[in-house]
């Protein structure tokens, strides 16, 4: 092999910058040349590559959304969008191809291995962290983080006006940041698509808690479940007590990596390259406990996550425990 692509897919995530710097410096360590594809597989069918040297990746560590772009790309999800990436790549010279993103992308990545027999791994970058077959995805200790900052400084104003606040984070289908900033902030409540919510007994809890004296209140809802607007309605009328509305939004994608996220995209970025090098394929790079694996980009994908909704649930009831 001796010359690969890369590319990044999907959501960005903060720490993919520190991905793509590891697979290239790696990669050229291991007298390699690297293709970077501009905006994910949408740059497969341009095509639009450009030469990745050392260089290219200085002073990228550090910083947030990624240097390669990202798009979505209806026609990739075609056998014949996905034949006309394989035959751009070939035409290359491209032996091999790495694509960094979450559960989409490496459904297309499995489709295009699969299908046309082209070498390719995958490393997890996803705010989400619902990959299965690793601990954590690239992006989500940052997510998580910068969510736990704007909760801290609104906790200030929440104690001071002595209301309740209702914050959305991201989650459309998964809980994982509403969980962790729930119970990292301090959250009276946490709202997450894995579970139904009862509206009512909510208000209950907080009018037997005005009863007894606590005068304020933060909820976490995670996008999928509702509105942070819709629930904050919802309070008022059951309660009569005010209630304001937040919404995160897109500030979680953003921002410099934290160091966790960044020693991981670098660990995944080399693993991936010396993944490529031993001829493997169809594969996603991951960590279990301190430990480097492989698994099946099928089961990378896979739906069912009972060891992550086990620890979700477990993280829900110490949120509860510790909120009374």
């Amino acid at each position: 092999m001796r010359r690969i692509a890369l590319l990044t897919s999907g959501g960005d995530a903060p720490g993919m910058n520190a991905a793509i710097r590891a697979v290239v410096r790696t990669a050229i360590y291991h007298h390699l040349e690297v293709v970077g594809v501009i905006r994910g597989y949408q740059g497969l069918l341009k095509p639009d590559f450009i030469s990745l040297h050392l260089r290219s990746v200085s002073n990228i560590i550090g910083q947030g959304g990624t240097i390669l772009k990202t798009a979505r790309c209806k026609e990739f999800f075609t056998p014949e969008g996905r034949e006309k990436g394989v035959k751009h790549l070939r035409e290359q010279g491209i032996e091999g191809l790495i694509v960094i993103g979450g559960n989409g992308s490496f459904y297309g990545a499995h489709l295009l291995s699969t299908e046309n027999r082209f070498p390719v791994i995958g490393i997890p970058a996803t705010i989400d962290n619902d990959i299965i077959g690793t601990d954590f995805s690239i992006g989500s200790d940052t997510a998580v983080n910068t969510a736990l900052s704007a909760i801290d400084k609104i906790r200030d104003t929440v104690s001071s006006m002595e209301r309740i606040f209702v914050v959305e984070v991201m989650g459309r289908k998964e809980g994982y940041i509403a969980l962790r900033v729930g119970l990292g902030g301090g959250a009276e409540d946490v709202l997450v698509p894995q579970t139904e919510y009862d509206i009512e007994r909510m208000c209950e809890e907080i009018k037997e808690g005005r009863r007894k004296g606590k005068l304020s209140w933060i909820i976490i809802v995670s996008e999928g479940v509702a509105g942070s607007r819709e629930v904050a309605s919802l309070i008022e009328e059951f309660t009569g007590f005010e209630t304001r509305s937040i919404t995160l939004g897109h500030i979680q994608r953003g921002g410099s990596p934290t160091a966790m996220d960044r020693i991981l995209a670098s660990r995944l970025g080399k693993e991936a390259v010396e993944a490529l090098l031993k001829g493997e394929t169809d594969k996603m790079v991951g960590i279990v406990g301190e430990k480097i694996k492989l698994v099946e980009l099928t089961y990378a994908c896979a739906k069912e996550r009972k060891e992550k909704s086990r620890r979700d649930r477990e993280i829900y009831s110490l949120v509860k425990i510790l909120a009374t």
